[in-house]
């Protein structure tokens, strides 16, 4: 299981979320951010169905896998 961490950033003229390196939309507070970071954070730990899915990995490569509904990872939410 891996472990999540929204960081709550400036952005744009505002206040974001950030995850690996990927913003979210711009909010005008840091609070507005917060609190959508933590409804992001929540719903990664809601368990779903196992699905068969495809992803490209950074060298191209194509993999097709099995993600298992119930293994959800732990996330949580930091100022910076």
């Amino acid at each position: 299981m891996a472990d999540i961490h929204y960081e709550i950033v400036e952005h744009d003229g505002g206040w974001a979320y950030r995850l690996d390196g990927a913003y979210s939309e711009t909010f005008r507070t840091r609070e507005g951010a917060h609190k959508a970071a933590e409804a992001a954070a929540a719903e990664q730990g809601t368990p779903g169905d196992s699905e068969a899915i495809s992803y490209q990995d950074p060298k191209g490569e194509w993999h097709d896998e099995i993600a298992r509904g119930e293994d959800r990872p732990s996330a949580d939410v930091t100022d910076v």
